[in-house]
């Protein structure tokens, strides 16, 4: 039976993340194998998070960037507001909203085959279901983000305005929750429910 050093210990929790003694017992298990223990790990890993994948992933993140005339938003949930603002579920949402920045990636399974393996560590590291749920992007002349805490993320795109008035319009958005953008998108039978007398005048709305 190989010594279980501490260092030993040490390298493996720096690799992985894990726990002291989840290592120790990985690396007691591989004989001392660091690599053979990882790979266990990993294995491991992957079965928790199959066991984690029925749990209601309801809380998390939104992130938002603009990079040039394109920004990006980006939802990865978890189960808890207490995970939400782990540092390492943070960073790992980071990475994957940069990862879809540089790579003007729009598709959220992309995203999932990309980040498969590194969610499955994560999940096995953190205790609970994570998912990346959804990305979108917005292209424009003039741009803008705002985040209301970790939940509410709002990108606005204008032509003609300067950046201050579309921050602006970004904050308002996140505060009204408007349904509407133009009063062409608001439809008759919308107009006629909130609007006293107007069945039948679609112009009442403009």
């Amino acid at each position: 039976m190989a010594e279980i050093t501490a260092s030993l210990v040490k390298e493996l929790r720096e690799r992985t993340g894990a726990g002291m003694m989840d290592c120790k017992k990985a690396l007691t298990e591989a004989n001392g194998d660091i690599e053979l223990a990882i790979e266990n790990m990993r294995k491991s890993g992957a079965i928790k998070a199959a066991k984690k994948a029925g749990n209601v992933a309801a809380d998390g993140v939104i992130k938002t960037k603009i990079d040039g005339n394109v920004a990006f938003i980006l939802e990865v949930n978890c189960q808890t507001d207490f995970v939400a603002k782990d540092a390492g579920f943070q960073a790992f949402a980071d990475k994957v909203l940069d990862a879809a920045v540089a790579g003007k990636i729009t598709d959220v399974e992309v995203l999932k085959a990309q980040f498969e393996e590194e969610r499955v560590a994560l999940v096995a590291k953190i205790g609970e279901n994570i998912n990346i749920r959804r990305v979108a992007s917005l292209e424009g002349d003039v741009l803008g983000s705002y985040q209301h805490g970790a939940r509410i993320g709002v990108l606005v795109a204008a032509k003609g305005a300067d950046e201050e008035l579309v921050k602006q319009l970004a904050m308002h958005v996140a505060a009204s929750k408007p349904e509407f953008v133009k009063p062409e998108d608001v439809s008759a039978d919308v107009v006629e429910k909130r609007v006293p007398g107007t069945a039948g005048h679609r112009d009442a709305v403009r």
